[in-house]
């Protein structure tokens, strides 16, 4: 069986860790939110809120890859950072949260072409 407190050094520093990374699915989560928001706008024929709101999206998914750097920068690629299943988690919503955007920018632009 496998022992689970080897995992993880202290509960502390999974504590610590899961608050930053919380910024990471909040920021991430709220990007791809307003990103669907801006594919009802254009749906609805008002382009230029859909713009207003891809730009709400742009600087949220900004705070998440802010974030996203600051823990690269500090694990300075030798394996410092625990990876633990929430930071997975974490980075699943980030790259979920990017293709979302590319694609529903896309669509909003293919919206305003039929129109």
């Amino acid at each position: 069986m496998m022992d689970l407190d080897s995992i993880v050094d202290t509960e502390s520093e999974l504590q610590d860790l899961e608050e930053v990374v919380m910024g990471l699915i909040i920021n991430s989560g709220q990007a791809r939110s307003l990103a669907y928001s801006a594919l009802k706008k254009a749906k609805e024929g008002d382009f230029e809120q859909a713009r207003a709101v891809m730009a709400q999206s742009r600087m949220a998914l900004n705070e998440a890859h802010l974030i996203q750097t600051k823990l690269i920068e500090e694990d300075q690629g030798e394996g410092k950072t625990k990876v633990s299943l929430v930071l997975v988690h974490a980075q699943d919503h980030l790259m979920t949260s990017m293709l979302a955007r590319e694609l529903i920018a896309e669509l909003i632009e293919l919206h305003e072409k039929i129109k």
